[in-house]
């Protein structure tokens, strides 16, 4: 579950730079040029710059934050044979799916976990921890890999970057039309924003972002499903099935920073409203899903 909120975390951070840069040197003037009406057009197009600039930007920065993150020692010369397994296992997965080769590294965590991040498919990281790689066989190693080898090859880092971009757009761009109203129709404010602008934007942002988290969730639990599947094609449906009972087994509660939580492989555990931000399935979904291409 690493990539998803190690993604959002940064993408959060570089939206609230980019508004106070902004707001620094007066673009949010453009949200009400003549103190009266609120331009939608220059509205839409600062909340896109604002949107997908910062899901752009997390994109690009994904491997580098990554990797600081989590302490990753990319395997720049195998050292053992583990290593050596690591890097020919996910070079000839990469060449199945017709993706350059990813970077491979080794993270220190007790957790049973992997992620793989990056900007394209041909740019990306694909590392796996050490409690991975003592409790798992070899065959179900290997089936990690190949799921996280599909994350890459399925382009969902991009897809994601975009998703969120669009949603963010329309997060910010709704939040300021509340604004504007309550601003005007409610304390019938005339000329400029007054506080209550700010205030009902900020409240609206925070429950908009909550709702648009809903949807972000959404598409990383049905990509999940399309990573299995395509680690099922590269290493193997059984292999892939083991590799998800393994998890089952020892799944706790992970341990990773909460804004990493989302980015491995097994996901967390939750039912009711608590699935709506989940960004992993439960396991015994995935399995199912699996059996069922029989």
């Amino acid at each position: 579950m690493k990539r998803i909120f190690l993604f959002l975390a940064t993408n959060m951070a570089i939206i609230v730079v980019l508004s106070i840069t902004l707001r620094l040197f007066g673009f949010e003037r453009i949200l009400d040029e003549q103190g009266v009406g609120l331009d939608i057009n220059s509205l839409l197009l600062f909340a896109a710059v604002f949107g997908f600039g910062g899901s752009f930007m997390s994109l690009a920065m994904s491997k580098w934050t990554a990797k600081r993150f989590t302490g990753a020692q990319v395997i720049e010369m195998p050292r053992n044979k583990q290593e050596h397994w690591l890097v020919t296992t996910v070079q000839r997965q990469a060449e199945m799916a017709g993706i350059g080769m990813p970077e491979v590294a080794i993270y220190n965590a007790p957790d049973v976990n992997a992620f793989a991040t990056g900007m394209s498919r041909n740019n990306a990281l694909v590392a796996v921890s050490t409690g991975l790689l003592n409790t798992m066989s070899q065959d179900e190693a290997e089936a990690v890999l190949a799921h996280e080898v599909s994350h890459v090859a399925n382009g969902d880092m991009v897809t994601l970057a975009l998703i969120q971009g669009v949603v963010n757009t329309f997060v910010i761009f709704l939040s300021r039309v509340i604004g504007h109203t309550v601003d005007r129709v409610v304390f019938k404010t005339e000329h400029g924003h007054g506080p209550a602008f700010w205030i009902a934007a900020i409240v609206a942002e925070i429950v908009l972002g909550v709702l648009a988290s809903i949807i972000v969730m959404w598409f990383s639990r049905q990509r999940e499903f399309r990573a299995d599947a395509g680690g099922a094609s590269l290493a193997g449906r059984e292999k892939m099935i083991a590799a998800l009972r393994r998890l089952q087994s020892t799944v706790k509660q992970p341990h990773l920073p909460d804004q990493l939580a989302a980015f491995g492989v097994s996901g967390g555990i939750g039912t009711g409203a608590k699935y709506l931000f989940m960004s992993h399935p439960p396991l015994e979904d995935r399995i199912a899903a699996l059996e069922a291409q029989r």
